[in-house]
């Protein structure tokens, strides 16, 4: 049976709180997918990177996994840097399953609920 895994990619920063959304994005996840590993994952300035945690998930028996570029669009990172990452990643895992979906802010669903959020903001206020 697969060991599937979930996760989150984001860039990363000096300040730590800037992880945090990220952080009750993962819990939200896990609390409603608690048979999928949730995990998170970043570019750069914050631990553990995407290769360090795909090392972890693949020594915990890890077979799937999905990284989901928490992204608000389609730029650098996410069409050049995270392909060469992945690469790499399949390079040293050559069982692991691994895909990237794209960035989350390309979904309509996602931008939609954005959209629902900014106007309920003028309209409370």
């Amino acid at each position: 049976m697969a060991k599937r895994s979930l996760i989150l990619f984001a860039h990363g920063a000096r300040d730590p709180r800037w992880a945090e959304p990220f952080q009750r994005l993962q819990g939200i996840l896990q609390a409603q997918s608690p048979d999928i590993e949730v995990s998170l994952a970043f570019l750069e300035l914050m631990s553990p990177r995407l290769p360090e945690r795909v090392d972890q998930l693949v020594a915990e028996g890890c077979t799937e996994a999905t990284v989901v570029p928490v992204f608000f669009g389609q730029g650098g990172h996410v069409l050049r840097d995270l392909p060469l990452i992945l690469d790499e990643i399949r390079l040293n895992h050559p069982r692991l399953a691994i895909k990237a979906s794209p960035a989350v802010g390309e979904s309509d669903e996602v931008l939609n609920a954005i959209a629902g959020y900014c106007l309920g903001q003028v309209r409370a206020g």
